[in-house]
């Protein structure tokens, strides 16, 4: 699929199909995001998936979310942040966050190149979940992600997003425009719209 494309489709799913995800297409997931960047090339990521339908239903409880309960497979996407920091001080848990959310789209980027879907699931009760999965107290739970094929509804569509024009500032907070020479059509250039 082209990269464009990918970006383009990818939406936060919240309701599932039956359908059965084979767990190759989430291990085929996890091993695009081990090729991205991670500071000093340390990935300190953990993933933990989880097909069982009743564990899937006490992480649903536990977020609050009953719609996970429909997912075939849940992925919680951890990290460990000790060694990072060992090396990089307080800034290592910087980076720890940045490259987990960066982990996190590839992901979910990867999904959708594969027909699936899945939401970025990032409200949750840490303690009682990490307990009932066993997971250490030093591990952080970074985020959720029920993973299904869509449910489609009819009339259903994905929301607009910010134009590219109201979110971008040029040399400082205060200036709007990309201060140019070069007019297109004798108008400042701007960019596309999609």
């Amino acid at each position: 699929m082209e990269f464009d494309s990918v970006v383009y489709k990818r939406r936060s799913v919240r309701s599932f199909s039956g359908k059965k995800v084979d767990f190759r297409n989430v291990l085929d997931a996890i091993d695009a995001v081990i090729q991205g960047p991670f500071a000093g090339n340390i990935n300190n990521l953990h993933f933990l998936i989880v097909e069982e339908k009743e564990t899937i239903g006490m992480i649903a409880e536990h977020s609050d979310q009953s719609w996970i309960g429909e997912a075939g497979v849940v992925v919680l996407i951890c990290s460990d942040d000790a060694h990072i920091e060992n090396i990089y001080g307080e800034r290592g848990r910087v980076y720890s966050r940045q490259q987990a959310g960066a982990a996190i789209q590839t992901f979910l980027l990867k999904l959708i190149d594969m027909g699936l879907a899945g939401c970025w699931v990032g409200a949750f009760s840490d303690e009682i979940i990490k307990e009932n999965l066993k997971i250490p107290q030093n591990i952080q739970i970074e985020a959720i992600i029920p993973i299904g094929y869509e449910k489609k509804k009819p009339g259903t569509h994905k929301p607009l997003k910010k134009q590219l024009e109201n979110i971008l500032r040029w040399e400082d907070w205060d200036t709007e425009r990309r201060p140019t020479l070069f007019e297109e059509n004798g108008e400042p250039f701007s960019p596309p719209k999609k």
